[in-house]
């Protein structure tokens, strides 16, 4: 698994623990995070709601192109169905 650039801000309480404690609570930070943000996964568990439209778009293949834009319009969000 390749190590993305991010910046992540970790609270430890360095008293109780090892550096090496901390690494490897960082390292599986970091593999949750890359299954969370996988795209398969946000798929799944987000759909388009399109007031333009008055639509809500559940179809992976459009969802796809919707997540991978920059910008979204006016009134289109991406809605969490968790």
């Amino acid at each position: 698994m390749n190590n993305p650039n991010r910046d992540l801000l970790v609270l430890f309480n360095q008293e109780l623990m090892t550096p090496q404690a901390i690494e490897h609570e960082v390292e599986l930070l970091h593999e949750l995070l890359y299954t969370v943000e996988y795209i398969e996964n946000l798929i799944i568990a987000h759909e388009v709601i399109d007031l333009n439209k008055y639509k809500v778009i559940n179809r992976s293949h459009q969802l796809r192109l919707v997540i991978r834009q920059q910008k979204l319009k006016p009134f289109v969000f991406l809605n969490c169905k968790n």
